[in-house]
């Protein structure tokens, strides 16, 4: 799947088009590497991202087409805010 629409899916980002700009910045990083939005992500992949202050990093559990609002949390797991 898509970084960016992991993050809309998984609830991280609300809108695409935000992950987008946030990923072509460079603020983001998958196992490491500079991700772009068309990084593909797979479970155990870990994601992290930096916005001003706040680093956010989680593993990626699932990936899916959609979810409901209950069941988002479930596709990543926080390893450190």
């Amino acid at each position: 799947m898509r970084l960016d629409k992991f993050f809309k899916v998984a609830r991280i980002i609300k809108r695409r088009t935000v992950a987008q700009e946030i990923l072509r910045e460079g603020l983001v990083t998958v196992n490491g590497r500079p991700a772009k939005p068309a990084t593909q992500v797979e479970p155990g992949d870990v994601v992290v991202v930096t916005l001003g202050s706040r680093t956010l990093k989680f593993e990626v559990l699932r990936v899916g087409g959609s979810a409901r609002a209950e069941e988002a949390g479930s596709f990543y797991r926080i390893l450190s805010e």
